[in-house]
């Protein structure tokens, strides 16, 4: 049994590693990017997949119990909720954005149609 319990430790540490390493490459890119929804984007992707290899670190670190479907919920109520928050925070940069030709061009679609 006791080298179970060190399989799991080690799983667990490995996965609150990869979740730390991603929380680092979110930081670099947060502050590397100079666009504000490319910074965006960085901060929520990084948020959500390193807080769930976190807390998924941390589930497997403590076992089948109540505080593993604590856990659980609240993995899942960041998997919904952190791309939302961010595609409402981002659609309220494009819609305030007065100054938006340096960053992307709009296009229809037979202004596509025109250039192919």
């Amino acid at each position: 049994m006791a080298v179970l319990e060190w399989i799991r430790f080690l799983a667990g540490a490995c996965l609150l590693l990869l979740g730390l390493g991603i929380f680092i490459v979110e930081m670099i890119g947060v502050f590397r990017f100079k666009y504000v929804l490319n910074r965006m984007h960085a901060a929520a992707m990084g948020d959500t997949l390193g807080i769930g290899f976190s807390l998924a670190g941390l589930i497997l670190m403590s076992g089948l119990n109540f505080t593993s479907l604590k856990l659980l919920f609240v993995i899942v109520f960041l998997w919904f909720a952190s791309p939302a928050s961010s595609h409402l925070i981002a659609r309220l940069e494009v819609t305030t954005n007065e100054d938006e030709e340096p960053h992307y061009r709009t296009a229809a679609l037979h202004d596509l149609d025109k250039e192919a």
